[in-house]
């Protein structure tokens, strides 16, 4: 079980506030905020309001947070580089986490059905490519290429979040809560790396939703290779690759280069003598840190939490009422179910 401290110091981690900006904003000293954080004294009426304000959240947010079955603050599944520093990880581990807990908020009053759900497997039981093509038979998904990977995810019934982390060290972040999953993507990266990352993170969301492996990276990894490019369709594709088969196939598959290249070297269609080779002609013109044709992709654009929020609207309900019942303190700190001027068609 949650508790209020836990609530407390992740609504805070997640706004990057230290303890000591938080007492300051709140009206507490800092010594009281230490003890409410770790559970050593409960905060009185009057300050628990003043603290919820300055997170920017409701009381019944905070109450709500510290009573939900298991941890609140816990580890997201994070597709990130070795170098992202661990600050940086941990407040958008925390936005993550503040994100399911308004999801699991706002559901409480208005409930989700989805088209589809997402499954979930034992890693130990099915192997990551076999629990991908599972996924997109039970999907109905089209042989061949994914188009518009956010509108699959969505129909499933995941909040996907598109933001800009600041940072291209981190890709993207998912995680349950409850029945709903929600997944944050780093729109700072471009299109190709963006689906990657989504199929990536859909990956922990099949295989890792009860309990993290030694070798979950790397499941999740295999998952997205063969969700994203079916080894059935596109091996027969990656023979003879050359630079100009790349650009063809990253136009077909929207993915990267360097992802195809990957993918012909696991399935074994080409040498690592190849592979070198081919990454060397990539170095050469600079498309390891910057490829070609990335701008060319459809843009995948998130719309579930929007369209949820609209549907409220058209049942009259205002942004303050909204922002209310996601668990945030006013309309202005609510960023994740905010209608927009046009309707968008609910998924």
């Amino acid at each position: 079980m949650s508790s209020l401290g836990e609530a407390i110091t992740t609504a805070r981690r997640a706004l990057g506030f230290t303890q000591e900006e938080l007492a300051e904003a709140a009206g507490v000293t800092q010594a009281a905020l230490s003890r409410y954080e770790n559970d050593l004294r409960e905060p009185e009426a009057d300050a628990l309001t003043r603290l919820a304000g300055a997170l920017g959240v409701t009381v019944p947010f905070l109450k709500g947070a510290s009573s939900v079955r298991g941890a609140m603050a816990v580890d997201a599944h994070m597709r990130k580089r070795a170098t992202a520093k661990a600050t940086t990880w941990r407040q958008l581990e925390a936005r993550l986490n503040m994100y399911r807990m308004h999801v699991r908020h706002l559901m409480e009053e208005v409930s989700l059905r989805a088209e589809q759900r997402i499954p979930t497997f034992d890693p130990i039981d099915t192997d990551a490519a076999d629990a991908a093509r599972m996924v997109r038979m039970q999907w109905r998904m089209p042989i061949g290429p994914v188009r518009s990977l956010t509108r699959w995810v969505e129909a499933a019934g995941c909040i996907v979040l598109a933001e800009d982390f600041g940072t291209t060290r981190v890709d993207g972040l998912s995680q349950w809560i409850d029945d709903y999953p929600v997944m944050m993507i780093n729109v700072a990266a471009p299109v190709d790396r963006v689906r990657l990352t989504m199929a990536h993170e859909l990956g922990h969301l099949c295989l890792h939703s009860f309990e993290p492996t030694l070798t979950m990276e790397d499941e999740a990894t295999r998952f997205a290779a063969e969700f994203l490019m079916p080894e059935e369709v596109i091996r027969p594709q990656l023979r003879a690759l050359t630079l100009g088969r790349l650009h063809d196939l990253k136009r077909e598959w929207g993915t990267s280069m360097q992802a195809i290249i990957e993918r012909a070297y696991d399935l074994q269609v080409i040498t690592s003598a190849k592979r070198t080779n081919l990454y060397k002609s990539l170095s050469s013109r600079g498309w390891r840190t910057r490829e070609p044709l990335s701008d060319e992709l459809p843009p995948e654009a998130p719309v579930l939490a929007q369209s949820i929020s609209e549907a409220m609207a058209d049942k009259g309900l205002n942004r303050e009422e909204i922002a209310e019942m996601a668990g945030f303190s006013d309309a202005d700190r609510n960023t994740l179910f905010v209608a927009s001027t046009r309707r968008l068609r609910a998924v």
